[in-house]
């Protein structure tokens, strides 16, 4: 075993060398050792936002956890290497966060899936939960668990993500308000740290660790490994869209649904810009909108909004689908004759978008440069934001949705690194709530060209900015920012225990360098300043 060791870390010293060398003479695939490494190849410079293309030196396809500490064990200890290494799991990042320019990137997709579910009741379980491998995709969980009768509590509108990707950032929709994010749900973590230690963590075990994992945006380990809480899975859902004219009624109206855990399961909306938005986001809901308002009246233009939510047909409810959303409906205001329900498999529910994706890729417009925003805004801050917003974009040129939607405070652990707005300081009730707002834009290349981008992309700072001053308060979601300044500035009094973690779990900066939080440091000048 020792031999075998030695062997590998020499093999590795040889990629070191050829990725440091001015020829770089590996050229495709290769083995060194037990690693199997490729060089430049072309997805790893691609991610969905297709903003920045960032060519890697070698991509590393592991086949275990091991193959991943054996490369950061020995990057950590060479002194020969300023080498940084960045986790890929689908891709889905929008500003090269998976990226490591002439670093090299980990394809997690290569690690076997393994998924094994567990059932309560069934040996010693006592809840029910499924380990999988960090590179599986969520999609592939609901596959697997719903053969057992169960599925994940909280999920992402998009299923085609890699568990241990939303993990590091958080993963949200509109089960949070009730479950809390993704990274509220899971029980244990397999992590690689930035020095090549496998550890299992739980909120009890290293649990330090697995809290800076969690919405650590990959700055601390690389997640190989998850037991996600499961629970039973409804047969149908009954999916339901209701639109407003008002703001003020509009977001009323989801304070109120959140309000029914009891009886709502899901909770999401829209602000209604044009009719594209319409015709697009009805792709995959399954009844006719009768609903055409004018966007445009006395020479203004009037935006709408649009409240989904949905409930499962699960048995725990005493009373059908269709009673329950009766119930419901009667204490809502939305626009008289204009909500509209549809009842689906629970499945076709949460892979809706899917279907959306099928739509937009068949005209040519999935994988075309997406400039998103997602921030997290307190409620004292909304209505001052969707101004902000109205006042910076066209209404009528916008492509794609804006997502609004309320979340609550108390379903997010404070140990994780998902940094939230600070509470306004209303009544304890105000406090509670918050909203995410993502402005989900696609920038067509027939109608915009590069310079059209970097403008898009400048608005979108502008936004950012303005939005997170003291008047709005708001925090970015999946953040990116332009220097380490802003970074500290995003993270405000949380940036102490940030780099106290960074320096125990990741102390050469090798770790997610896409970011650019923290730079990459040698073992010789960290050791030096450790004298």
């Amino acid at each position: 075993m020792e031999i075998a060791l030695f062997c590998a870390r020499v093999n590795v010293l040889i990629l070191l060398l050829a990725l440091c060398s001015p020829c770089n003479f590996i050229q495709s695939p290769m083995d060194f050792g037990p690693l199997s490494f490729l060089q430049n190849t072309s997805t790893a410079s691609v991610d969905f936002g297709r903003i920045l293309f960032n060519s890697p030196s070698a991509v590393l396809r592991p086949q275990s956890s091991e193959d991943v500490s054996l490369l950061l064990s020995f990057l950590s200890s060479s002194s020969l290497s300023r080498v940084t290494v960045a986790a890929r799991g689908a891709g889905h990042s929008i500003h090269g966060q998976a990226q490591a320019l002439d670093g090299i990137v980990i394809e997690m997709d290569a690690l076997p899936s393994n998924i094994e579910i567990h059932k309560k009741g069934e040996g010693m379980v006592g809840v029910s939960y499924a380990d999988v491998s960090g590179g599986a995709l969520w999609i592939e969980l609901l596959h697997e668990s719903l053969k057992h009768g169960l599925a994940p509590r909280s999920w992402t509108d998009y299923l085609y993500l890699s568990v241990g990707g939303t993990l590091s950032i958080g993963g949200i929709s509109g089960q949070t308000f009730k479950y809390g994010p993704q990274v509220s749900n899971v029980l244990q973590l397999d992590v690689v740290t930035g020095t090549g230690k496998l550890v299992t963590c739980t909120p009890t075990k290293s649990p330090e660790l697995f809290f800076a994992v969690l919405g650590g945006l990959g700055q601390f380990g690389i997640i190989t490994r998850a037991r996600i809480l499961l629970q039973d899975a409804p047969e149908k859902v009954k999916w339901v869209r209701a639109f407003y004219d008002d703001l003020d009624t509009f977001t009323g109206d989801q304070e109120l649904l959140i309000s029914m855990p009891e009886l709502v399961d899901y909770v999401e909306g829209f602000i209604v810009l044009n009719e594209q938005f319409l015709h697009s986001s009805s792709a995959a809901f399954p009844t006719h909108l009768d609903f055409a308002p004018e966007f445009h009246s006395h020479g203004r233009s009037k935006v709408y909004y649009c409240i989904e939510f949905a409930v499962h047909d699960d048995g725990l409810k005493n009373a059908s689908t269709e009673e329950v959303v009766e119930e419901i409906a009667r204490g809502m205001s939305h626009l008289p004759s204009h909500l509209y329900s549809a009842e689906v498999s629970y499945y076709d529910f949460l892979n809706r978008v899917r279907m959306e994706e099928m739509s937009l890729r068949s005209v040519g417009l999935w994988e075309v440069p997406h400039p998103w925003l997602n921030m997290f805004v307190p409620k004292s801050g909304i209505k001052a934001l969707k101004d902000l917003l109205l006042e910076n974009i066209s209404p009528d040129e916008f492509e794609g949705p804006i997502l609004l939607y309320p979340l609550l405070r108390d379903k997010w652990d404070t140990n994780i690194s998902v940094v939230l707005p600070d509470a306004a300081g209303g009544a304890a009730e105000d406090e509670r709530v918050m909203y995410i707002v993502g402005v989900l834009r696609s920038a067509n290349p027939a109608s915009c060209a590069a310079e059209c981008l970097r403008d898009l992309l400048r608005l979108n700072r502008g936004i950012a900015d303005a939005a997170s001053a003291p008047g709005i308060g708001a925090k970015q979601y999946i953040p990116h920012h332009p220097s380490p300044s802003h970074w500290r500035e995003h993270f405000g009094r949380r940036w102490e225990r940030l780099a106290a973690r960074k320096a125990r779990f990741d102390p050469l900066g090798i770790l997610a360098p896409g970011h650019g939080i923290f730079p990459r440091i040698s073992s010789a000048s960290s050791s030096s300043s450790s004298l």
